[in-house]
């Protein structure tokens, strides 16, 4: 049976009308616009789940009348209880759930066959309030999180996944994973191992040294190619080869560090099953016992130097010399927050290593025969080109779209009214659901 993980209280389903909305609540503010308000006549109802293995995750769903065709946000650790395009999806006549998932906030344990789990709950719940459709769009982190989601839900028993990365059993044969009726990738990316791995600094030399850096891997170095922005750095094959292969050894090393603290934990398990483990002196137990719980922090530092950050020419599209969470890309990398700083050996295992989760959107669109619209922002720093476009080549669905919208990860363009890319995602979503699902007006 799947691990038991967590333990709330569960509600189920209790809201207020849109005139008992607190003013907070009824304009959606997205990084200092306060533009987005939800339409007259919304109904708010927050929603606490309990997945088939006990933990607990929420969400609010927001309708305006009759259920017919819902979208859902999802993301492993973000909030997308009040995502951007929910009051432009509700105007077009559709109901959304943003979802927080159990692990809100942190994903130092995250391991995304357990989201499934999450997920699941999600869709059921949607189908006992009446709802004819379920369509997910994942964003950012949540396209990889979906479209994995889709991919075994669409999988018949017994070939789905068993086991965590870790090697931990968790069997998503004895899941009820409902199948969802359609899927959008917006700004989706690959992977976040993926994406941890092509931003993973491989000038790192010791990994409990944050300051330790081998010079002829540093991308910020001049005799590597890096000029000062806005200068865009150039930097020859040779050294991307270097660099490359370097970032996938570092990854390796952080990988092995996790399987021995999880070789570890395991073999300490197995002592407290033995027949004589009861009969140990109490100080000897609790030695075992600690050794099998206790978990080392994988700490893993400047996770944000992919050289197409600053060398335009990789992947090109419309982007700028930006980092995605500091203006300057050097700065981010060597600053907090990265990507990812604090793991466990399981979360690191399962969410952030490039090389060793399930997860990808390439392959897991091979099982998506439900409609695909997978959305490009034409200037995206972190999400390139060649994402967006595999997920449109690979989806084993005949009916795809792919559109490009000119905006950035967040969709804000850098000429004109910043927020108009949102206003015309929506519309590029709303256009595309319209002529497949149906709206409640």
């Amino acid at each position: 049976m799947p691990r038991f993980i967590g333990r709330h209280t569960i509600f189920h389903g209790f809201g207020r009308k849109a005139s008992e909305t607190p003013p907070r609540s009824r304009a959606f503010t997205w990084w200092g616009s306060d533009d987005f308000h939800l339409p007259q006549g919304t109904r708010e109802i927050n929603v606490r789940l309990q997945a088939e293995d006990g933990a607990h995750s929420s969400g609010i769903l927001y309708t305006r009348g009759e259920g017919k065709t819902v979208i859902v946000f999802d993301h492993p650790r973000a909030d997308f209880s009040s995502h951007y395009l929910t009051p432009f999806l509700l105007e077009a006549g559709y109901a959304v759930l943003g979802g927080q998932t159990r692990y809100l906030g942190n994903d130092v344990n995250c391991e995304h066959e357990c989201l499934c789990a999450d997920l699941a709950a999600q869709v059921r719940y949607l189908r006992a309030e009446g709802f004819e459709k379920v369509v997910f769009c994942g964003n950012s982190g949540g396209g990889p999180l979906s479209t994995f989601y889709m991919a075994q839900a669409n999988t018949p028993p017994p070939d789905r996944l068993t086991t965590t990365a870790a090697g931990e059993p968790y069997d998503l044969n004895e899941l009820d994973l409902p199948q969802a009726d359609g899927l959008i990738v917006l700004a989706g990316a690959l992977s976040e191992g993926a994406l941890c791995l092509a931003n993973l600094d491989p000038s790192v030399i010791e990994e409990s040294d944050p300051l330790s850096c081998e010079p002829s891997l540093d991308m910020f170095s001049p005799a590597n190619g890096y000029r000062r922005p806005p200068e865009v750095s150039k930097y020859s094959e040779a050294f991307l080869a270097r660099y490359r292969a370097a970032q996938r050894t570092r990854c390796e090393r952080i990988d092995r560090k996790a399987r021995e603290e999880i070789a570890r934990k395991r073999k300490y398990r197995a002592m407290m099953t033995e027949p004589g483990f009861g009969a140990l002196p109490l100080e000897q137990q609790n030695g075992i016992v600690r050794l099998a719980a206790a978990s080392h922090t994988l700490t893993i530092y400047r996770t944000m130097a992919d050289p197409a950050l600053t060398d335009l020419s990789l992947h090109p599209n419309r982007r700028s010399i930006v980092g995605l969470m500091q203006p300057d890309p050097q700065t981010a990398n060597w600053s907090i927050p990265g990507f990812v700083q604090m793991m466990t050996a399981e979360g690191w295992l399962s969410t952030w290593s490039g090389l060793s989760t399930r997860v990808n959107m390439h392959e897991d669109v091979k099982k998506v025969t439900q409609p695909v619209l997978a959305i490009n922002f034409e200037a995206d720093v972190t999400i390139l080109p060649f994402v967006t476009e595999g997920v449109y080549w690979n989806a084993a669905t005949q009916d795809r779209t792919l559109a490009r919208i000119d905006g950035d990860h967040f969709a804000f363009k850098a000429e004109g009214r910043r927020e108009a890319g949102i206003a015309e995602t929506a519309t590029t979503i709303a256009d595309w659901l319209k002529s497949r699902f149906p709206a409640a007006r």
